[in-house]
């Protein structure tokens, strides 16, 4: 479960205080917005470990206690606090109980971006298990409902479609797609979806089909006998994963894709 839904949870039982970076100055271990919510016993989030997580907790524990009104507060990331990052952070400390928890949600609320999975076999599940513990909103498709596991995180969303690629209209503008069914003629006809799309509109994000340099060879063939030029076909990674990392397990494949995805993101 996503840490700001056990947050919430955990409000209608217990008080807390809430530990959040409000800003940075130099090399700091979390950027502004990264929090944490320190209740009597223990704490969930983070900003960032060390002794400066060490020294918040106990001062979100003593406002805690005390009832004390809001403060910030500056703490140097150098040699006195056994760190050396060399920068600083400005904390704020606030106490939260289960009447702030709408506001909480939306403020604590990370944005997400669109991610579409097409496929629920190993490499699906593999890489959607890797993916829901990131700030994603996931839509994980296949054409066989029975492979869908009964329960799902609250920002992964499994979508029955037969024919598959008809989901590939429905998808959110700005949506990373992965192609990576067990039907190669499932994954040609998302993939041509896909590029039909974005010739249509040009909203998608990254497009990556799970294969071969040989499979990739073989679906610029194929789709430029469908009308797709080369620099269309262009748009499409294939194979997925960041270069360099060996082994063909779901899990690494997973790993590897989790990881050219935030690359792309952040880039």
């Amino acid at each position: 479960m996503p840490v700001l839904q056990q947050l919430l949870g955990r409000l209608a039982t217990q008080d807390a205080c809430l530990v959040q970076v409000e800003s940075t100055q130099g090399s700091a271990p979390r950027d502004a917005g990264a929090w944490m919510a320190v209740f009597a016993q223990d704490q969930l989030g983070t900003i960032g470990g060390g002794h400066l997580e060490w020294l918040a907790a106990s001062k979100a524990r003593e406002l805690l206690a005390s009832g004390g009104a809001p403060l910030s507060e500056r703490f140097a990331l150098g040699p006195r606090l056994g760190q050396c990052c060399g920068g600083a952070v400005q904390l704020r400390f606030q106490r939260i109980a289960q009447a702030d928890s709408e506001p909480l949600a939306q403020r604590l609320a990370p944005d997400c971006s669109p991610v579409a999975v097409f496929g629920a076999g190993h490499v699906g599940a593999a890489l959607v298990q890797v993916l829901s513990n990131l700030p994603l909103h996931i839509t994980w498709v296949d054409s066989r409902e029975a492979l869908f596991p009964p329960e799902l995180p609250s920002h992964v969303q499994a979508e029955y479609s037969d024919p598959i690629e008809r989901a590939v209209t429905d998808l959110a503008p700005g949506s990373s797609v992965f192609i990576l069914t067990h039907d190669h003629q499932q994954d040609l006809r998302i993939t041509q979806a896909c590029l039909q799309r974005q010739r249509d509109h040009g909203d998608l994000n990254l497009i990556g089909l799970i294969g071969s340099a040989t499979k990739r060879a073989s679906f610029a063939h194929r789709l430029a006998e469908r009308g797709f030029a080369d620099d269309e076909f262009a748009r499409i990674t294939c194979p997925i994963g960041v270069p360099g990392i060996q082994g063909k397990a779901p899990e690494v494949i997973a790993i590897a894709v989790a990881a050219q995805l935030l690359q792309h993101l952040q880039g």
